[in-house]
């Protein structure tokens, strides 16, 4: 009987659980490329960036004055950074077998480099570059932003 209530025990953990687990949300995407003083910030903390980190929806990805960082995103976009710049990833939806596609970044400071993936070319409406004083819609193409603190 002892070994039962532990199944259950287990089972009923397990059950308990599986809400949580599944909420967990799988990366937008992963670092390729990373030099110099570089940061992902997560729940309002920083941590160094390095090649081959996740990066999520709600990240930001910010560079020092010598830092640059390179993201591709799983849909093959990507993105890079030059010194001093900071982006936040507001958006990314990428199951295009259940007609769920969209992406939306926002560029804060400094030079980024964009270039399509798919989630452009298959609904480039669903694509939202935002800057603090403009939108850019995305068209399948690439594009060099440049923000200038006011």
């Amino acid at each position: 009987m002892k070994g039962r209530s532990y199944s259950l025990v287990a089972i009923t953990f397990l059950i308990a659980a599986a809400p949580a687990l599944a909420q967990q949300e799988s990366p937008a995407g992963r670092i390729k490329v990373v030099s110099g003083t570089a940061y992902v910030v997560r729940s309002g903390g920083e941590v160094r960036a390095e090649v081959g980190q996740s990066v999520f929806v709600s990240d930001s990805l910010r560079t020092g004055d010598d830092g640059r960082i390179g993201v591709t995103f799983d849909d093959d976009t990507r993105l890079s950074l030059g010194p001093n710049s900071e982006v936040r990833l507001n958006e990314f939806r990428y199951a295009p077998a259940q007609g769920s596609v969209g992406l939306a970044m926002q560029f804060l400071r400094g030079v980024a480099m964009y270039v399509s993936g798919q989630i452009a070319k298959l609904a480039p409406d669903s694509v939202r570059l935002e800057t603090p004083s403009a939108i850019v819609g995305v068209r399948g193409t690439s594009l060099a932003i440049q923000v200038v603190p006011e």
